[in-house]
């Protein structure tokens, strides 16, 4: 696992031993960063359900101005803490450890990226998506990127809320999610 540009290009990153955590594969990884290539330099990023951090690290060596970690494992939440030591990235960064539905319920701040990437075989992907849409914390003409299994569909959203497409890269998915007040 690895950064693939930015700053911190080709830096090795940890990962955590055992099956409890599924990182992010480079293949999707960089699918994914291509398709926001053009939404990351200088904005605010929430990488839910972190894991290694790889998403929202690799966002930081992009461009991004910030990013917020949630982890809900403690070691996980370390492993992050190492890797922005690591790529020399922790600046701009900060780790929660915790609950991923706590903190949306409790953030008070606004992003323009959402990274969601939670266990496959869950409803937290679903209930992440229902709690970013009611407690409103994606920015104006912000993104979620969701990644799933291939076979999963995103639940539907309100307006200023919208499904913009879906991405398929072997068994994964990532569907786009957006949010965009009608100028009038």
């Amino acid at each position: 696992m690895r950064v693939i540009t930015g700053a911190a290009r080709g830096r090795r990153l940890k990962e955590l031993p055992g099956y409890e955590t599924r990182p992010t594969t480079d293949r999707v990884k960089e699918g994914l960063f291509n398709i926001v290539q053009f939404d990351i330099e200088g904005r605010k990023v929430l990488d839910l359900f972190a894991g290694t951090g790889q998403l929202g690290i690799e966002a930081l060596s992009r461009g991004a101005a910030s990013a917020v970690f949630v982890e809900q494992r403690r070691d996980a939440a370390a492993l992050i803490r190492e890797n922005l030591r690591l790529t020399g990235l922790g600046a701009n960064a900060k780790v929660v450890p915790g609950d991923a539905l706590a903190f949306l319920a409790s953030c008070g701040e606004r992003f323009d990226l959402i990274l969601l990437d939670p266990p496959y075989d869950s409803e937290l992907l679903k209930n992440s998506i229902k709690a970013i849409s009611q407690f409103d914390i994606l920015s104006n003409h912000g993104i979620m990127v969701c990644e799933s299994s291939v076979d999963w569909d995103a639940p539907p959203v309100e307006p200023p809320y919208f499904q913009r497409r879906s991405y398929r890269y072997g068994k994964t998915r990532l569907t786009l999610i957006c949010r965009e007040e009608n100028a009038e």
